[in-house]
């Protein structure tokens, strides 16, 4: 199990197919910011500004190969979130 509040330098699981709303594609494109970046924090456990009981359930989650849960904020304050 990963520490809470705990990042790793390399990805603790495997993303998987990405995919992403239309929504999400127009929060990077007025930010400008790069979507990979969101997806390495995700995958290495940064899960950005979920609550701490979430930060809790996505490292049990890594554990055990359920779903992981972070959500992020664009520079341009747009919340994103990677599931």
């Amino acid at each position: 199990m990963v520490a809470i509040n705990s990042t790793s330098r390399r990805p603790l699981f495997p993303l998987g197919k990405i995919v992403a709303t239309p929504g999400a594609l127009d929060a990077l494109a007025r930010s400008g910011d790069s979507p990979h970046s969101f997806f390495m924090r995700h995958a290495c456990g940064d899960f950005g500004t979920v609550c701490k009981a979430d930060w809790r359930a996505n490292d049990d989650a890594i554990a055990s190969g359920e779903r992981v849960f972070s959500a992020y904020v664009t520079s341009a304050g747009d919340k994103l979130w990677c599931i």
